[in-house]
């Protein structure tokens, strides 16, 4: 009998113990996606909410063809994984779904909508100049969302890294200004939603929701009425991804939807690493890569499992979601190598399947060429993986940029450089650029200049890939180490005391940067040379790299002074060399100061002096068929 009275017992207080959310009534508090497109592979919904542990879903009503395929509950009892099926071939409508548990019943609709027919997205290609727009920093088109309602004390223009009101609609009011300069592509930094209470993540690399526009920037409907505006303009909007990690104020950071959801606890999870060499390394074991791929980024940041079905599944749909809900024309992928190449090439392949033209640029923040080589799209690697991106960021060009520029190495350094360019799959795909939102400004390096600066952006306009811009170095922007490198645009904000977005507004020193960009990237779209021409090297010195650009009879020659003196380079119009039969060079632009002389080949000889810190660009003229 005590045995007896003592099992009772023991199961009485078991079942008083029982996790309160098994007790509870079904509670939704959202779902994600939130809506979905007929005609689209069918979703998987994550139901977040209370009490669903042991509840039940069933389509209380739904378009013809829909069922539920499978379903689940998640951890905790806050979170329930519905799979539906049919709708690829559904007709747009309302789904409803009715969940129930013992304890009660909640309802939950669900729009599947129409599909846009708007024309699919144009690849990345050379003809295009990317502009990179943080998005707090660029201008304050609505100083209503300064001090949003869920996060009224982030907004403080003194503090460097507090939000300074810069939103979408600031940047949809300075379309015009960005299609003077010549940029036709605009990569926004992320404009997800951060936590509400940070006053330090105006930058928006810190996402605790998948689904939402941060509210310092503005509601969906603006960025929507932004791609919009700039598509009529002939532009397009990449959005920034971030999938291999989230904020840690997300609620996944302490209550995944399941077990295998991150890597790791906030209190126990993989050190980081970014050690990319022992990924790109055959010969390399699992414990050399594997804190690179699941380390927590600056072992702060949550780390996403992308191998995982259900968070590899998630990161899609949201992809598609972003896609179809805004029209965007493709994105930047942030931190690319700390998520897995499998993840990476399954994503590409279903986003491809949906989008074959859409085009995207991996981040691979490393000076060599052989490693962000690796990691380009186009080639299966050792490993047997193509990744998929259509390309990455020439940070090992950027890098000789900036060291031949400030007298760090020899100009022959970009020679070598672009030498390498045989490791890629396609070189003509990459994107040059000499600044960044993580990188000090040009203008603030040692030993920079205003006339090294023009130097920079002739070059990135001249070489081979796709040119990108960040917001201000047009206008010869200062700024040190992060957040310094992030100051706000002038003229973009309430207050400002000058306006850089006008000719009268900009300094002298301003608008002569701001024109000479101009006319480079003008000089890039009247020459194919310029943008899908060869390059081949004419003369390398200590001092002075000199290159052509040749696409059929378009041929114009590129030459860099890197020296306070000017130097007379030497050229010959020799069959085998890189400037066969020609007759002449007429010069085109000149980041210095007076004129350029017409140069003649006498005897198959010629000599040009370049200016003392300059980049002057020629028009070849040539004798006979190219």
């Amino acid at each position: 009998m005590r045995k007896i009275i003592f099992a009772a017992t023991v199961l009485l207080l078991s079942l008083i113990a029982l996790p309160l959310y098994s007790q509870q009534s079904p509670t939704i508090t959202k779902v994600e996606p939130p809506d979905w497109w007929a005609g689209l592979p069918s979703p998987t919904l994550l139901i977040y909410g209370t009490g669903l542990a042991n509840a039940h879903a069933t389509l209380a009503s739904a378009p013809a063809g829909i069922t539920i395929k499978q379903q689940r509950p998640g951890n905790e009892g806050l979170y329930y994984v519905v799979e539906l099926a049919g709708t690829e071939s559904a007709s747009p409508g309302a789904l409803k779904l009715h969940m129930q548990s013992s304890a009660g019943t909640q309802d939950i609709t669900f729009n599947l909508q129409r599909r846009s027919t708007a024309s699919g997205p144009k690849t990345l290609t050379a003809e295009d100049v990317i502009y990179l727009i943080m998005p707090d920093r660029f201008a304050d088109g609505d100083p209503s969302n300064n001090q949003p309602r869920r996060s009224s004390n982030t907004y403080d223009r003194s503090k460097p890294r507090a939000y300074h009101g810069g939103d979408l609609k600031g940047i949809r009011d300075h379309l015009g200004y960005l299609e003077e300069l010549g940029a036709n592509l605009l990569w926004l930094t992320p404009i997800l939603d951060n936590d509400d209470n940070s006053p330090q993540d105006y930058h928006g690399y810190g996402t605790v929701d998948f689904y939402a526009v941060e509210e310092h920037f503005g509601s969906l409907e603006d960025f929507q009425d932004l791609v919009h505006d700039a598509h009529r303009r002939g532009m397009r909007i990449f959005l920034d991804e971030v999938v291999n990690h989230v904020g840690p104020r997300h609620t996944w950071a302490q209550h995944p939807p399941s077990d295998c959801w991150l890597h790791g606890t906030p209190a126990n999870h993989p050190r980081f690493s970014d050690d990319f060499l022992s990924i790109t390394d055959p010969h390399a074991t699992k414990s050399r890569w594997y804190n690179t791929i699941a380390g927590w980024f600056g072992d702060v940041l949550p780390d996403l499992d992308n191998d995982c079905p259900e968070v590899e599944n998630y990161l899609f749909q949201n992809a598609v979601w972003w896609k179809e809900k805004t029209g965007i024309d493709g994105y930047r992928l942030d931190t690319f190598p700390y998520s897995s190449r499998q993840f990476w090439a399954k994503w590409h392949n279903d986003m491809r399947k949906l989008y074959p033209e859409i085009a995207d640029i991996g981040e691979v923040f490393n000076a060599d060429p052989a490693i962000t080589a690796f990691f380009q799209g186009g080639r299966k690697q050792f490993d047997g993986i193509d990744s998929g991106v259509t390309s990455v960021f020439d940070f090992p060009t950027m890098f000789a940029i900036r060291d031949v520029l400030t007298g760090k190495a020899p100009a022959g350094k970009l020679a070598s450089t672009l030498s390498r360019d045989s490791l890629y799959p396609h070189p003509e795909k990459l994107v040059t650029f000499f600044a960044n939102h993580d990188l000090p400004r040009f203008a603030s390096l040692p030993n920079s200049s205003l006339q090294k600066l023009k130097m920079a952006i002739g070059l990135i306009a001249t070489l081979r890939g796709t040119p990108q811009l960040y917001a201000g170095d047009e206008i010869g922007m200062e700024g040190g180490d992060d957040p310094d490198n992030r100051r706000d645009f002038p003229g973009g904000f309430p207050g400002d005391a000058q306006n850089a977005f006008s000719t009268a507004g900009r300094t002298p020193r301003q608008n002569g940067v701001f024109q000479f960009t101009k006319a480079a990237l003008a000089l890039r779209r009247e020459h194919p040379a310029l943008r899908n021409g060869a390059l081949f090297h004419a003369a390398i010195t200590e001092e002075v790299y000199s290159f052509v650009r040749r696409a059929g009879k378009d041929a114009l020659l590129i030459t860099l002074n890197a020296s306070a003196q000017s130097r007379t380079v030497s050229l010959s119009n020799e069959e085998q060399g890189a400037l066969p039969r020609a007759s002449g060079l007429r010069p085109l632009l000149n980041s210095g100061s007076g004129a350029l002389a017409t140069v003649e080949f006498l005897g198959g000889k010629a000599q040009l002096e370049a200016p003392a810190f300059s980049i002057t660009i020629y028009q070849i003229e040539q004798q006979g068929p190219p």
